[in-house]
C-alpha cells in the first residue's frame, strides 16, 4: 500500500509545532522511522504531519548544574550510544541505545520517538481489526503469540519495543513535555500506559502535547548499570527478552536496585521480586540463583513462548554476576 496524500508542515518554533498539532488528525514526525511504516501500512491515519526537524533545542546532551543531564528529545540514538559522557556515567543507556534496530535507523531514529514508538505486534501492523485499534479482541492469546508477554498482559498481549525505556525508567529519569496547557514533568516509569488503564494509548501524552527533554539525575557513588537484550536476529531486531539494571553498591552489597525488563510486557516492566531478593545481599552465587527464580514467579506464558521465561531466568543470572565484578 502507498503512502496516504496529507498536509506536512516544518514549525520554526515549539509554540507553533503544539498549534498546529492541535488540528485534527495531526500527528508528529520525530525521526520517522516509526510514523511513516505505520501509516504506509494502514496501523492508523494522519492529516497533517508535523516535523520537529528544525526545531534545533530539542537536540543535544547537556550536563546541567546540579549534576543532572537532559538529553533533547530529538537526539539521535546515534548520539547517545556515542556519547563519551553517557557512555562513562550511565553505561546501561549506551548500551541500549547502540542495541536500537540497525545503524541506519540509529542514525535517523530519536530518543522520544523510541519511548513513543508504536507496538510492533504483528496482529497490530497486520489486516486485523485487534483491540488496540478499536476492534473487539486481542489475538493473540489463541494464535501466533511466540514473542508476545509473558508479564501484564490485559485485553491487550503486545510487548513494549523500545530498549531505551526499561533503562531510562530504572534510572529514575522524568521526561518533560509541552502543550497548549503549559509544561509538565512526568516520570518515566509512570510514561507508558498499561492496556488495562487504556487499551488505545502508549503513553501519557495527549496529542497535542510534545516530549521535549529527558532528565536523567546525577547516579552518585557506587552506581553501576547495564543493559543486555535478547532477540532472534542478532544484526537488529526487537528485544524477545531484555533486562535494564541500576544498582547502588555500598562495598559489595546491594543498597538498592532496580530491575527493568523489555520484551515481557506491554510496558517496561519492573520486577520488583528481583530488587527484593538482591537489596541488602552481595551477589553471592546463592542470591543470582534466587534472583533468576523470583524474575519469573509471576509470569503468565501464553501457549508459545514459555520459552522467555528461561531467558529471562538465564540473563538475570549472567548480568548479575557480571555488574558484581565489572
Amino acid at each position: 500500500m502507498g503512502m496516504p496524500n496529507l498536509t506536512y508542515v516544518k514549525p520554526k518554533s515549539l509554540r507553533e509545532a503544539i498549534d498546529q498539532l492541535s488540528s485534527p488528525g495531526a500527528r508528529v514526525n520525530a525521526g520517522g522511522t516509526d510514523l511513516l511504516g505505520c501509516l504506509r501500512d494502514d496501523v492508523f491515519k494522519a492529516d497533517k504531519l508535523v516535523s520537529l526537524s528544525q526545531l534545533k533545542e530539542l537536540r543535544g546532551i547537556t550536563p546541567m548544574s546540579d549534576g543532572a543531564l537532559r538529553i533533547g528529545a530529538l537526539t539521535t540514538l546515534t548520539d547517545i550510544a556515542n556519547s563519551k559522557t553517557i557512555k562513562e556515567t550511565y553505561p546501561g543507556l549506551a548500551r541500549a541505545a547502540s542495541e536500537v534496530a540497525s545503524p541506519q535507523l540509529r542514525n535517523q531514529g530519536t530518543l522520544g520517538g523510541n519511548l513513543c514508538q508504536k507496538p510492533r505486534c504483528w496482529y497490530y501492523r497486520g489486516d486485523f481489526h485487534c483491540i488496540r485499534k478499536g476492534g473487539e479482541k486481542c489475538f493473540a492469546p489463541q494464535g501466533e503469540n511466540q514473542f508476545h508477554c509473558v508479564f501484564g498482559g490485559n485485553m491487550c498481549y503486545m510487548v513494549h519495543p523500545s530498549d531505551t525505556a526499561p533503562v531510562l525508567a530504572a534510572f529514575d529519569a522524568t521526561g518533560r513535555a509541552v502543550g497548549p496547557g503549559g509544561t509538565r514533568t512526568i516520570s518515566l516509569e509512570k510514561f507508558h500506559i498499561p492496556p488495562g488503564e487504556d487499551v488505545e494509548k502508549e503513553t501519557v501524552l495527549a496529542p497535542n502535547e510534545i516530549l521535549t527533554d529527558i532528565f536523567l539525575p546525577p547516579p552518585g557513588p557506587g552506581v553501576r548499570s547495564s543493559y543486555r537484550k535478547v532477540r532472534a536476529r542478532q544484526s537488529w531486531d526487537f528485544a524477545v527478552a531484555g533486562l535494564a539494571l541500576v544498582i547502588r553498591f555500598k562495598e559489595k552489597q546491594v543498597e538498592r536496585a532496580r530491575v527493568v525488563l523489555s520484551g515481557a510486557a506491554p510496558v517496561p516492566w519492573r520486577s520488583m521480586a528481583v530488587e527484593e531478593v538482591i537489596t541488602g545481599k552481595e551477589l553471592s552465587a546463592e542470591t543470582v540463583a534466587k534472583a533468576g527464580e523470583a524474575v519469573v514467579k509471576n509470569a503468565g506464558p501464553l501457549q508459545h513462548n514459555g520459552y522467555k521465561l528461561a531467558i529471562f531466568r538465564g540473563i538475570v543470572e549472567e548480568e548479575l554476576m557480571a555488574i558484581s565484578q565489572s
